[in-house]
């Protein structure tokens, strides 16, 4: 059976990193959201062939003014369900915007969605959170299939991020989980009520490890203020006497620096946009430096050739990169959802 190019359209599109995963799956991004005009600035300068929908604001979509899509992605904020974050949920207005998704869903009825959030989602408000983003997609016709899944274990990115991923298909409600489930346990595999839902498969962990942070290192992207070597700075001295080890990230927290000793990055967030000592650090010949911006999405697993526009601040693209997904492990999701669909064409 001959694949079929299955169309995406995008909420909450960020700098297009799940598109990217969705492309390289070989889906066509359809079109794609974003409220943010910096976000937008690097989104058009890496996929200028997708047009942004014509309202900004989610809230003002609908099916008169977007098209119809074969699966619905969105990286929702995650700020109201965040540690990093205040955690307020619901109550925060970017909370509500999950509802957004949810009427979308009904309006323009598209086979899959795929959404992404911090994997604290799952416990905040003592996991009624959590239930509510269940039952919601419950009463709207969706399965719901929730998984966290950890960058190191299954791709070859060596970050520490673990994030939720919920999977979810059109008229198969009953297919649904109360709780994040670990590899393909419990699935009905086969089922003549929910073909979509007990075909799709939680993506195993690889056995290779990841790759060495410092693979991922461009020292041409570095400027001298990247650099921790100001003896009269007392933050740059705590810091010079911690970093000794070139093979590991180092992180300030507070007035003490912490080595990763896993060998892998520590996650990168959107609070690195908020200053400096936010961003991993790494020794580079005789003095630490911080991680540039282009390193930190290269640790996101964008490709070599990703743009980051010169008109957009080093400090927006931090927390651009803080805010994104891992491509390389959003891919192998998207990789499944299209066998999926593939697989049940016609039923």
């Amino acid at each position: 059976m001959e694949n079929r190019n299955f169309t995406v359209g995008s909420l909450f599109a960020g700098v297009g990193g799940i598109c990217q995963a969705f492309k390289n799956a070989g889906c066509s991004i359809l079109w794609a959201n974003e409220i943010d005009p910096d976000c937008r600035t690097t989104y058009k300068s890496n996929h200028p062939e997708v047009p942004f929908t014509e309202k900004n604001d989610v809230s003002d979509l609908n099916k008169c003014n977007v098209n119809p899509v074969d699966v619905l992605t969105a990286g929702f904020p995650c700020q109201p369900f965040s540690h990093a974050g205040r955690a307020l949920g619901f109550e925060d207005e970017r909370g509500h915007l999950f509802f957004e998704i949810t009427r979308l869903l009904v309006d323009l009825r598209p086979t899959a969605y795929f959404l992404e959030n911090v994997k604290s989602l799952v416990t905040h408000n003592k996991g009624e959170t959590f239930q509510t983003v269940r039952k919601e997609l419950y009463k709207k016709g969706y399965s719901f299939i929730p998984f966290v899944l950890k960058t190191s274990e299954y791709s070859d990115i060596p970050q520490g991020r673990e994030r939720l991923y919920i999977v979810g298909f059109r008229d198969e409600k009953r297919f649904s989980y109360d709780y994040p489930i670990e590899e393909n346990s419990g699935f009905q595999n086969g089922s003549s009520w929910a073909p979509l839902s007990s075909g799709f498969e939680i993506p195993p962990k690889l056995d290779s490890a990841p790759r060495s942070v410092r693979s991922f290192l461009e020292p041409a992207t570095v400027i001298a203020h990247d650099y921790y070597d100001n003896p009269k700075n007392e933050i740059h001295r705590r810091v010079q006497d911690a970093v000794k080890d070139p093979e590991i990230v180092y992180q300030y927290r507070r007035w003490f620096v912490r080595e990763n000793k896993s060998n892998v990055c520590p996650t990168l967030t959107a609070n690195m946009g908020l200053g400096g000592h936010n961003v991993p650090i790494v020794l580079n010949g005789k003095y630490p430096r911080r991680l540039t911006p282009k390193e930190c999405f290269n640790l996101q697993g964008f490709p070599s050739g990703f743009k980051l526009p010169s008109e957009v601040s080093r400090t927006s693209l931090y927390r651009q990169c803080g805010n994104s997904v891992v491509v390389p492990v959003v891919e192998r999701i998207a990789r499944e959802i299209v066998r999926v669909l593939n697989e049940n064409r016609g039923r």
